[in-house]
């Protein structure tokens, strides 16, 4: 049975992937050991890892200046790795506040330092991007969340700022071409784009460390973890030999403009439908709208559980949208192609004809 999967996430992968990893976890490499239960000191694992890191830093040309991590924890680890690692102990960060993930992060910031909100689309219930917005002084970095997962707005300019950047890029890594080396710090949960949850990427300038005279426990300082070459501790040894996996499979399809293409083909078809169809919304203003997570709303909100069901019944899982929200949301990360976005499409125009 075919199914096709909206979830944001932990989401849809390739096929050839999951194809891939359900074999090593069988046999890895012909070794008669499970790819589940090889040393991650090993020298195969080792090669995998170190591989890894590199083809990130490849795929976001970044040079030497920058190292390049898996780590655990999430990207809400981040949250707090972040402050613990850049900002010292009497600055403030600025935050650019675009939803529920950089509200945690002005959260977690606060707690170790001062975070101030340098702008806010939390008037509008997070439906755009804020412009002509202006940096006060003394700011030691700049935070913002390039795609928002939950409300479905993006950026799709990078700011220029004269502080360091640091950009959350979960929901959106590795979907399009972009200027990653304008940022100074990158990170991402693995479990849209890249792989299964588990896995945290990360990519930081060298020179931002070392300067917070902070105490920063182990497990929690970039500088051990570059040290340790992203082994300091036990890593998620599957979670990263899937992210290995989708790598290379993204190289394979071009690399990110040709992604980008796709993603944008995808993103088209469904907000167009959303824009004509009677029935529904679009959540978030023209102009800012994901090309990840396509949020839209029904007209008649009696008819909401109807579509998730009638959607259900044709193999469509996954579109409810966030409890924040409500509406609905399809996660169309670089895995749904668009024979999937077809099928909704389909859907929601055959909903109209019934309604």
């Amino acid at each position: 049975m075919k199914v096709y999967n909206f979830s944001a996430g932990p989401s849809i992968l390739p096929k050839t992937v999951f194809e891939q990893a359900a074999n090593a976890v069988l046999d890895f490499k012909g070794k008669g050991l499970s790819i589940l239960e090889i040393s991650h000191r090993s020298d195969d694992f080792d090669e995998i890892l170190q591989d890894a890191r590199q083809r990130v830093k490849a795929l976001m040309q970044l040079n030497n200046d920058y190292e390049v991590l898996f780590l655990q924890g999430g990207a809400s680890s981040q949250f707090m790795m972040i402050p613990f690692n850049i900002l010292p102990i009497d600055g403030t960060a600025g935050i650019i506040n675009t939803g529920t993930w950089s509200t945690k992060a002005i959260k977690e910031a606060n707690i170790l330092g001062k975070a101030e909100v340098v702008a806010s689309s939390k008037d509008k219930g997070f439906n755009y991007i804020p412009k002509n917005w202006q940096l006060t002084d003394g700011l030691s970095y700049l935070h913002l969340t390039t795609n928002n997962t939950i409300y479905g707005s993006q950026f799709f300019e990078t700011p220029v700022v004269n502080i360091p950047l640091v950009g959350d890029m979960s929901s959106d890594i590795f979907s399009r071409p972009w200027p990653f080396n304008k940022y100074d710090l990158i990170y991402a949960g693995a479990q849209k784009n890249l792989g299964p949850a588990g896995a945290t990427i990360v990519a930081v300038k060298k020179e931002l460390l070392g300067k917070t005279k902070r105490n920063i426990p182990s497990m929690l300082d970039y500088q051990k973890h570059i040290k340790g070459r992203s082994s300091f501790n036990t890593p998620p040894v599957f979670a990263i030999y899937v992210c290995w996996l989708t790598l290379q499979w993204i190289e394979a399809q071009g690399g990110l403009t040709a992604l980008g293409n796709k993603n944008e083909a995808k993103a088209k078809l469904l907000y167009d439908e959303i824009d004509r169809n009677s029935l529904f919304d679009a959540y978030v203003q023209p102009g800012d709208r994901s090309i990840m997570n396509v949020t839209f709303t029904v007209t008649d909100e009696s008819k909401e559980a109807d579509f998730v069901n009638f959607c259900s019944d044709k193999n469509i899982v996954g579109i409810k949208g966030h409890r924040s929200v409500g509406g609905f949301r399809a996660s169309i990360y670089n895995a749904m192609n668009l024979e999937g976005v077809t099928v909704l499409v389909e859907a929601m125009q055959a909903f109209e004809k019934q309604a």
